[in-house]
């Protein structure tokens, strides 16, 4: 049987699977700003970055430093994973040697040089912009949707770009890895004037002050994040052409000429802290965090300061689920499919556990010994090399009852 629709529903119907269409295929415009170079987790968020479809990547720029050879880094990246459809832009240039809080003068070590040496830019098939400010500006201004700019190192590039043009402000928001809110490095209870924020203290000054909407992950949840065990091997032993990269420059940036070996990382064992990684998923995502909106400056040493009357941003300060993100990053990095976790007890139900029993001592007639027609005795017992032994009654509630005892292999 032939059915017919009228009209008008024909096209309310197409119309929505239309608009329904749109929805699902949408990505989420990103501008990438990098220090790539200096310290490896750059390298693992822009391949991270790379392997996930929900972004539209519309632009890589380089901040701070030699920005021409960043985008050097950058290009070798795109190339070897087939993905010079994106543009470089060559951010900022500052000087190697610049003051803070870290010591009279810090420089920018670029520890990846090694890895370029060979590598021939004139060669790249890809665009590059000189202009990388100007990139990052007219790509937002452009743009139809919200950009998102994710802010992986210090923010010269931002704050010259705010000072062009301050409208960008309105038509984007920034994601970053940026500050110490609660916790400083190493899960330290004491705050830290973090990388990021204390090299160009007043690019960050400046760009936390303007109303330009932000979410971050501060040192409290960035801090902690190493691929180690099974995770990191699914990485090192991959073919897939993101984690060969990956450890293809983390195996030089380890090695680096005329310097002592770093002892604290092995290219067998695990990975270095993963700072940058984690405003990649935050990018996409807010559900592995406890989110808060605190008002935070910028001091003069390079400490985020809570302050309430500041602007307020939001803030990653507690993980809910860390071992979901890092299954999240092997399985971009290695293209597997991964078994989904049970989700983590909330810390409200661990902590009932810590709670002592309560012990009733009298529960009343009934329980009396001369009331209870038969008493099982129970009892569990661990040695201290691990061994489990059990005893308990059998035969029931009987004359012929006897005990049993047992033991663990």
């Amino acid at each position: 049987m032939k059915m017919r629709f009228p009209k008008k529903i024909g096209f309310m119907a197409c119309l929505m699977l239309l608009c329904i269409f749109s929805m699902a295929s949408a990505k989420i415009p990103v501008i990438l700003d990098t220090d790539i170079g200096d310290d490896i987790d750059d390298t693992w968020s822009l391949l991270t970055l790379l392997q996930s479809p929900e972004f539209d990547l519309k632009l890589v720029v380089t901040a701070t430093g030699d920005t021409a050879l960043r985008a050097k880094i950058v290009a070798k990246i795109l190339e070897q994973t087939g993905r010079t459809d994106i543009p470089i832009a060559v951010g900022k240039k500052t000087p190697d040697k610049f003051p803070t809080p870290f010591g009279k003068f810090s420089s920018h070590p670029y520890f990846q040089r090694s890895w370029i040496e060979d590598y021939d830019i004139k060669k790249y098939k890809g665009k590059i912009i000189e202009d990388g400010v100007d990139a990052m500006i007219q790509t937002i201004m452009h743009s139809k949707q919200q950009v998102v700019i994710i802010a992986i190192g210090p923010l010269p590039n931002l704050a010259e770009a705010l000072k062009r043009e301050p409208l960008i402000a309105e038509k984007s928001k920034i994601v970053g890895m940026l500050g110490s809110v609660y916790k400083g490095y190493s899960n330290s209870q004491k705050i830290a004037a973090e990388w990021n924020i204390a090299t160009y203290i007043k690019d960050a000054q400046q760009v936390f002050a303007f109303a330009w909407p932000m979410t971050i992950t501060p040192l409290d949840t960035c801090g902690v994040v190493k691929l180690q065990g099974e995770n990191y091997q699914k990485i090192l032993h991959s073919n897939h052409p993101a984690a060969k990269t990956v450890i293809d420059s983390y195996r030089c940036w380890l090695n680096r000429p005329g310097e002592k070996p770093d002892e604290r990382y092995s290219i067998d064992k695990g990975s270095t802290v993963l700072y940058d990684t984690v405003a990649i998923y935050l990018a996409l995502s807010e559900d592995l965090f406890k989110m808060e909106q605190i008002g935070l400056t910028v001091d003069g040493n390079g400490f985020t300061v809570i302050d309430p009357n500041a602007k307020k941003v939001k803030c990653a300060v507690e993980w809910k689920n860390i071992r979901m993100f890092e299954d999240f990053l092997v399985s971009r990095l290695t293209g597997e499919i991964l078994p989904k976790r049970p989700p983590a007890l909330s810390k409200k139900l661990r902590d009932q556990t810590l709670i002592p029993p309560h012990i009733n001592f009298k529960p009343g007639e009934k329980y009396l010994d001369e009331n209870r027609g038969f008493g099982m005795i129970l009892g569990m017992e661990r040695t201290p090399e691990g061994r489990l032994w059990i005893s308990w009654i059998a035969g029931g509630d009987s004359e012929v009852g006897y005990a049993l005892l047992a033991y663990s292999e």
